[in-house]
Order: structure tokens, then sequence, then C-alpha cells
């Protein structure tokens, strides 16, 4: 299994220099990543946007040591929220955060996560879009499910993030499905123990199909976050199972994967989101995209040999 070997990977210091300085690197980087600052990134939204695609934005980053670094990144969404303003596409430019940027692994961590990730939420209110909390490691999640309570008293549109491959996901689904949240499902992209996270590909996979379900038939908004083609077809009837509209719930994948996908869903009247990174620190986040798919490290692992 090379997916744990790269996660593993992603937490080296040797590999982040050594993968940084490969000369191709950056071409590859370029396929999920397609900016490092705000100025990259609003050509992008435009593009999409024009081609029929809603997007939900990253400003990447993890290893946050200190308040400081906590308040850059406020201040990084709250920019984007600035140039976003002037191109009113609503809900069709959301934005995801990870609250560890936000502080939350710090001293005092929760309320500082929370402190500072308020205000991205109240300005992304003010132009009509909001935002989702991403997932992180399981030891994260108690943490990352209270704010988003406490974020949804006052802007219930707030989203997050659950993780089919956990334990615990079944059921977390079945509170949120209940609230009316918006709920993105994803298979999983950190390392987690035997102890609280299924381990084979086919147990995530049926786990994500009842979890999905559970969603579904819910009173929430379900968000599928997958590439899989079978997960999709399935996606798709149980929407139909479950009487929504397709304005009732929406596909999600990541930029630079399945882009046709993308196109093809968008035209058949899906609502289609791009989860699109962007920033200097992107070593972790492309990392885990190697992980989670072995056609992303197969591409990788080409382009070194032919262009290195």
């Amino acid at each position: 299994m090379l997916g744990p070997v790269i996660l593993a990977a992603s937490r080296s210091d040797r590999m982040r220099r050594l993968i940084s300085a490969a000369p191709v690197t950056k071409q590859v980087v370029d396929r999920f990543i397609p900016g490092e600052d705000v100025d990259d990134i609003v050509p992008v939204v435009r593009e999409l946007a024009d081609h029929g695609l809603e997007l939900t934005m990253d400003v990447v980053g993890e290893d946050i040591t200190n308040p400081a670094q906590a308040a850059a990144a406020r201040d990084a969404y709250l920019e984007l929220v600035d140039r976003l303003k002037p191109l009113e596409l609503g809900t069709r430019a959301e934005m995801s955060v990870k609250l560890s940027m936000f502080g939350q692994a710090l001293e005092g961590g929760h309320e500082l996560a929370l402190s500072n990730v308020r205000p991205v939420v109240e300005a992304a209110a003010e132009i009509g879009t909001t935002v989702t909390l991403d997932a992180e490691d399981h030891t994260t999640l108690d943490s990352m499910f209270a704010i988003h309570e406490e974020l949804r008293k006052d802007f219930p549109q707030t989203g997050c993030v659950i993780q089919a491959y956990l334990f615990r996901t079944e059921a977390d689904a079945r509170r949120l499905a209940a609230s009316g949240s918006r709920v993105r499902l994803v298979k999983g992209a950190y390392k987690e123990p035997a102890s609280v996270a299924y381990q084979d590909k086919h147990e995530i996979d049926r786990a994500y199909v009842r979890i999905l379900r559970t969603l579904m038939e819910g009173e929430g908004y379900p968000m599928i976050g997958s590439h899989d083609p079978r997960l999709i077809a399935i996606g798709q009837e149980l929407a139909h199972q479950a009487g929504r509209k397709l304005d009732e719930y929406e596909f999600q994948m990541l930029y630079g994967i399945r882009t046709d996908e993308h196109l093809r869903l968008a035209a058949e009247g899906h609502r289609m989101r791009v989860y699109t990174a962007y920033g200097t620190d992107w070593y972790g986040y492309f990392m885990r995209r190697l992980a989670e798919k072995p056609a992303n490290l197969r591409f990788f692992a080409r382009s070194m040999l032919t262009k290195g």
C-alpha cells in the first residue's frame, strides 16, 4: 500500500526539501494548485465559472506554530473574500478552511481557531457566500464539530466535512443530516490507525455508500466529494430514490482531476463544484493528492522521469 508511505512522506522535512527541489515539481504541482496568490486565482475563478462550474477555494497551509501565523491565514482568506466580491458569484464561489491554519493546535487553540475563523465566515456571508470547515485527522474533529455548531447559530449555511473511513462518521452523519447542515462526504486522506478507521478500500467504499444514503434521506444538503465513477453513479441513484432535485445536492471534485467529468456533470444540469487550492505552502496538500489515488502518483513519477 503506497498511500500510507506517501502520507508519512508528507510529514518529512527531508522529503519536502527533495521534492520541492526537483525541476519538474512545479509543473506537476500546477496541475493541482493553479496559483500561489490571490492574483493568480481570480482568473481561474472566472474561467471555471464561465464553464458553468462552481468553486470552493482553499488557501493551502497547515503547519501553524504561532498565533501570528494563524492571524495571517485569517487575513489571507479575508483578502480572498475582498477579491471575490466584485465577481458577484454568490454561493457559486465559496471557501473551504482547515482550522489547523487558524491555530487549532496551539495552546488555547479551540478558542483561537473560532475567533480567527468567525470574521471569515462573517465576511463570506456579507458577499452572499459561505464557508465549509474541512475535516482533518480524527484528533481534531470534536473541536471542528463544536466550532461548526457555534458558527451555525449565526450562519446556518456554514458547512462541514465528514470522512467515510472513520468509524464515528455514520453517527456524525445521522446527527448532521437531521440538522439541515451542508455536509461534504469524502473518503478521507489522513493516515489513521485501525482503532478508529477502516483500512480496507472496499470497507471504506461500503461505508461511503451507507453514509451517503443517510445524508440523501436526511434534511441537509449533501455534497458528494469523490472522483470514483461508481460512487458518482450511486450518488445520482440515491438522490433519485430520495426524491431530490438537481439543486438539492452537489458533486465536488479536485481541481486538475477528471476535468472532463466536471464539465460533463455540469452540462447535465448537476451542481458541480471544483475544490481549488492555492498558496505557497502546497507540500502537504500535494502529497495527500498523490496518496489518494495511484493514478496521481503515476502521473508525478512519469513526469519526474521524462522531465527531470
